[in-house]
């Protein structure tokens, strides 16, 4: 497990979902909330969750809990720390455009700002939002638009060859939803994200409940 100063993946994967939840409370009217409130919510401990707040130097300052938008600007601080990101989406398949279409409304530091294919009928036109452009471009790409990150959407067997291009091309971080692992260089982080094994997982949880009920 990566540990970047001394805060985990799995605390920083936390963090996000810490976030994402106490903006929906505070956009209800909700200002304060207690450890154990917000562990409930996340299916968490309340341990947890002091030791990850605790971990970004924060500490609930009154009787009421977290004060959240105190704590909402303390994490957006964290997890914005590396600034704003540019991303590159390589492969607009269905997956690819299912993505275009949702990301870029819901986060604004983080921006799709290209997409590339090798596919004559998806590229030179704009799908959801975003241009299109061909493999051949995507050096270029990055260098032009200065994009910092990559998502990859391509089947598994073109999956390492896009991986190459995109750390040949300056990218430092990669999203890759490709059904295999890749192999890049040490100054690339790589976030695999694969579905089937998700769903499989859940296939099999979801059957032992079933068994024990029956």
């Amino acid at each position: 497990m990566n540990n970047l100063d001394g805060i985990s993946e799995r605390t920083i994967e936390r963090l996000a979902l810490y976030r994402r939840l106490l903006s929906g409370l505070l956009e209800k009217g909700l200002e304060h909330i207690y450890s154990h409130q917000l562990a409930e919510f996340l299916g968490n401990t309340p341990a947890q969750v002091r030791r990850d707040i605790m971990s970004i130097g924060h500490v609930a300052r009154s009787k009421k809990g977290y004060d959240i938008p105190e704590l909402l600007t303390h994490i957006d601080s964290i997890l914005s720390s590396g600034g704003d990101h540019r991303i590159a989406l390589i492969g607009i398949g269905n997956l690819g455009r299912a993505i275009l279409s949702y990301f870029n409304q819901q986060h604004s530091a983080l921006r799709i700002v290209a997409a590339f294919d090798n596919d004559e009928t998806r590229v030179n036109r704009v799908i959801s939002g975003c241009r299109c452009y061909p493999m051949d471009e995507l050096k270029e790409k990055v260098e032009g638009e200065e994009i910092t990150l990559g998502i990859i959407t391509v089947p598994g067997p073109s999956a390492q060859i896009v991986a190459d291009a995109l750390a040949a091309a300056g990218i430092t971080g990669i999203l890759n939803f490709a059904p295999v692992p890749l192999k890049t260089p040490e100054d690339v982080y790589v976030e695999r994200i694969d579905i089937t094994t998700a769903i499989e997982k859940v296939a099999f949880f979801a059957g032992k409940w079933r068994q024990k009920g029956t």
